[in-house]
């Protein structure tokens, strides 16, 4: 893959598959080394359809970062109290080979996975809203991830419309990439560092 080149993964050709624990579908947005499986990637990032609630797959020497993206969700980690998770909530970051239960008081709920093999790789996610033209920084590895469509990006003179769902992948990036956005956008960047 060209360094400089941003490669674009659009959401209508992710393929829905089970979980691990056959609880609900998941559609994998990019997954590093390319072609990996659930029990031997650096990295994965996915959005997952949760209904009904249940127990999370159990993922050994992974660490996850959860955002809601739509509904509400009452997360149990480990026993402990449950912790409220709507689309406005941080990002939130847990083990994941310890217990962990999704409750749906409200409802279904779409959300977003950064699954990050424990001791490699790290990751960072953040919420963006962006309703006017803004610069983002992308170093190492990075994924913007667009929830609101009509937004173009723009990297080294290249102009790549992403529609709602759509995604970025960079790869050793070194200037940053501009955002236009026809309307008030939601999009998530994701940084994946190697340890």
């Amino acid at each position: 893959m060209n360094a400089a080149a941003p490669l674009i993964l659009r959401a209508a050709d992710r393929v829905a598959a089970p979980w691990k624990n056959g609880g609900g579908v998941t559609r994998e947005v990019a997954v590093h080394p390319p072609g990996a499986g659930l029990d031997d990637f650096d990295w994965r990032v996915s959005m997952a359809s949760v209904d009904p609630g249940g127990p999370f797959s159990s993922f050994p020497g992974v660490d996850r970062i959860l955002a809601v993206l739509e509904g509400r969700l009452a997360l149990r980690v480990d026993g402990s109290a449950p912790i409220a998770l709507r689309p406005d909530s941080p990002p939130y970051a847990f083990a994941g080979d310890i217990p962990a239960q999704a409750d749906l008081p409200y409802g279904p709920v779409a959300d977003l996975n950064v699954m990050t093999r424990r001791g490699r790789i790290g990751a960072t996610v953040e919420r963006l809203i962006v309703n006017a033209p803004t610069e983002v920084a992308v170093a190492s590895t990075a994924i913007i991830l667009t929830l609101t469509g009509g937004v173009t990006l723009t990297h080294r003179r290249r102009r790549h419309v992403l529609c709602a769902g759509d995604a970025a992948l960079f790869h050793q990036a070194s200037e940053p990439a501009r955002l236009d956005p026809r309307q008030p956008s939601t999009l998530f960047l994701i940084g994946l560092i190697s340890l």
